[in-house]
């Protein structure tokens, strides 16, 4: 009898040398004879460079070279667009640029050095507001931007103006804002920069996309791209921070430059953690503007939205995360009449970038309070309201395509509803603590988000199979460039297959961290590794199986899974197919008010999400449980601040992230298995899910105990004081 791999909570592959101390993450790297380097970053937030003078640095001991803007061969990178410079030369346009690269002996030489180059700056007037500077006028950041707007989006869909100018419609109209976000992840950005032994320019680090990397770095170097080589070992982390290159061009840049200079020694960087906090993208802030109308008997019949990102100095992946800001906007509903203006804005702050929820978070918090508002004003219990409205398997979305098959949207709604004990009658009582005077409340938002790549970007997956044994299977290596960054994706591979290939598990090794030896298989990213890398791994599989059986021995076989076509936004009605297919999840969360000090407190969070099929059950929760505890900090503690383009959160000393004081008192997650008709054994993503509806869940149930509504991120233990003081003193005026 076949022995059943998936769904089962099998070890990661990864674990045991991760928590004995054998894994080695990009800061333990070592290589005999290693050099050390420093970056300079820029002093302005925006300002021409007039000068850099490196006398001075070049004279402290130990200096191996000091590279600028004129050792760069092609002087640009970018994820989509390549506007970044490796080295700023000509101006700088935020904080986060880079200057110049000190190389030398130690890491000491390195920083004093670093500090001793002398740079003349004229300052250039700076913009830190998205919406001011997108008006007339504003300073210009790119030539090439000259209105600063990056990108604009739109849906039109209907007719809403038409909806409110009607009498019989409740309409909810507010603005919320959304902050920038610290991913936060455990070890900050390091690598080594050296030449392999057949010439190739290499750099050993961790990231998302081992094949882009190499891709950029090639571009930036003016190699073929045979000519570098991109090795990732674990990451302590990453959330959409390392999907960006922070400093992998500057450790193949500086290898590079060695080399030509015929110094052939290999290069360390190693941030600290405000080199870090300085150095790679943050989450965007998003301020948006919505209005929404429904029937009085709780039909949703129109939704205007304006959303206007921050993307601080350069493009990153910003034209994408509007896509899917833009396109999710309305939330996962059936809405009828639909007005949507989404734009891309460039200031002198740091660069925006991924980060888990890539759009769908902010657009999901804006559409969530909209939809809790509106339940409030018709007197509706909000679950019975969203489940009126929730799509269904053929609803049409407001890109005017069908919902790809297998919509649970509903089942999530119930299923979490249930376990929060929310009854016909409405949501479950909290009601009061006498005992401590604490006020409680329970709230709930739904969600959901794009899984693959979306608008038209093609997606696919390469995985290769390699069979070894005689008469049996004794050893199955798979191949393929999917980056492991902590989510445990190797686990969730190496069962697929082990399942395909009916042997145990224990006899599956996937091979994933070297561009010379793996097929690509894109970014971590879009909640796509499971679902794509199922499928590839899954044809891979089964096309070694035959040459198994045909005598192969070893048998080999490497396939690429594509998914269906997407397509862009129709320029003028924003009409399109936008995205493979979809997760969905509902969230409830109950929390406590203390009204003395404002403090919030998460008691519990019922989260009920479809993955499709569960490869390893242990690994879904931690996702859902992960993800709240990130989502936890960004709604009630995480406040990254920039004033004027100068940096004010620096390190952990000027940033608060959860601890496990901060992380709800129960977390329920509820796993649901609607197989999605496209996936391997009915996979769906999971991976950026859960962060889309705890904030506005925490919002509502803020809402529910305080009768106060918070419309901007962080809502802070002073923002709650402050607000109950101000109902109080309006309550007693009267």
């Amino acid at each position: 009898m076949k022995e059943q791999v998936i769904g089962r909570r099998l070890l990661r592959p990864d674990a045991v040398d991760k928590v004995t101390g054998r894994a080695r993450f990009p800061g333990d790297l070592y290589m005999e004879g290693m050099l050390y380097a420093k970056v300079r970053f820029s002093d302005r937030p925006h300002a021409r460079i007039l000068a850099i003078d490196t006398t001075e640095a070049e004279r402290v001991p130990g200096v191996v070279a000091i590279l600028t803007h004129r050792d760069v061969p092609v002087n640009e990178y970018g994820l989509i667009f390549k506007d970044q410079p490796a080295l700023n030369g000509d101006k700088v346009r935020s904080l986060f640029d880079r200057v110049a690269l000190v190389i030398a002996e130690t890491e000491r030489a390195a920083r004093r050095a670093r500090d001793l180059i002398r740079i003349e700056y004229e300052d250039l007037p700076v913009v830190t507001d998205p919406r001011e500077a997108m008006k007339p006028g504003a300073p210009v950041i790119h030539d090439r931007w000259p209105d600063n707007i990056q990108t604009h989006r739109h849906i039109r869909k209907g007719d809403v103006a038409a909806v409110f100018a009607r009498d019989d419609v409740v309409i909810v109209e507010s603005d919320y804002f959304t902050p920038h976000q610290e991913h936060a992840y455990l070890q900050p950005e390091a690598g080594i920069g050296y030449i392999d032994e057949q010439g190739r320019v290499t750099v050993h680090s961790a990231g998302q996309w081992s094949h882009d990397d190499q891709h950029q770095i090639a571009h930036m170097l003016g190699l073929p791209v045979d000519r570098v080589r991109v090795i990732y070992t674990v990451a302590g982390g990453a959330f959409g921070g390392r999907e960006d290159m922070s400093l992998q061009h500057l450790l193949a840049l500086a290898a590079y430059c060695l080399d030509q200079r015929g110094i052939h020694r290999p290069v360390k960087i190693v941030w600290d953690r405000q080199e870090s906090f300085r150095g790679h993208h943050k989450r965007h802030p998003y301020y948006m503007h919505y209005r929404s109308a429904a029937t009085r008997d709780g039909k949703l019949l129109a939704v205007e939205a304006t959303l206007i990102a921050d993307i601080g100095a350069y493009s990153s992946s910003s034209s994408a995360v509007l896509n899917n800001a833009v396109s999710l906007a309305t939330g996962p509903y059936e809405v009828p009449n639909v007005h949507v203006d989404g734009y891309n804005v460039f200031t002198n702050n740091l660069v925006a970038g991924a980060f888990r929820g890539f759009g769908a978070l902010q657009a999901t918090f804006a559409a969530e309070m909209q939809m809790a508002r509106l339940a409030d004003a018709l007197g509706m219990d909000p679950v019975v309201f969203r489940l009126k409205n929730a799509l269904r398997e053929g609803s049409v979305l407001p890109t005017q395509s069908v919902v790809p098959a297998g919509v649970s949207i509903r089942e999530t709604l119930m299923h979490a509803a249930e376990a929060a004990n929310w009854s016909e009658e409405g949501k479950p009582s909290v009601g009061d603590q006498p005992s401590t005077r604490t006020l409680r409340g329970i709230g709930v938002a739904a969600g959901y988000k794009n899984v693959c790549y979306s608008f038209g970007f093609p997606d696919k997956f390469s995985a290769r199979c390699e069979l070894y044994g005689d008469t049996t299977i004794e050893r199955a290596v798979i191949k393929t460039g999917v980056s492991e960054v902590g989510q445990g994706v190797l686990a969730v591979l190496s069962q697929v297959a082990a399942e395909v290939l009916d042997i145990p598990y224990e006899r599956v090794t996937l091979v994933n961290d070297d561009t010379a030896e793996v097929p690509e298989a894109g970014s971590c990213s879009a909640s796509r590794s499971s679902f794509m890398g199922s499928n590839a791994i899954k044809l891979a599989c089964e096309a070694a199986l035959e040459a198994w059986q045909r005598g192969e021995r070893p048998a080999c076989a490497e396939r690429t899974y594509r998914s269906r076509p997407t397509t862009m936004f129709d320029p003028q009605t924003g009409v399109c197919d936008p995205h493979v297919t979809y997760g969905y999840g509902t969230q409830i969360v109950e929390v406590e008010v203390n009204p003395e000090t404002g403090q919030v407190t998460l008691k519990r969070v019922w989260a009920a999400h479809d993955v499709g099929r569960a490869i390893n059950p242990m690994q879904v929760e931690g996702q859902i449980e992960g993800a709240i505890a990130q989502a936890a900090g960004w709604t009630l503690l995480e406040d990254f601040i920039m004033e004027n383009g100068q940096l004010r959160t620096k390190s952990y000393a000027d940033y608060l992230i959860p601890t496990v004081y901060d992380v709800p008192d129960e977390v329920h997650p509820i796993i649901l298995e609607v197989a999605d008709p496209q996936g391997a054994y009915g996979i769906r993503g999971v991976g950026e899910m859960p962060m889309l509806m705890l904030a506005p869940a925490i919002l509502d149930a803020i809402h529910d105990a305080t009768g106060i509504w918070f419309t901007r991120l962080p809502v802070k233990a002073e923002d709650v004081l402050l607000a109950l003081k101000k109902k109080r003193a309006e309550s007693q005026a009267q």
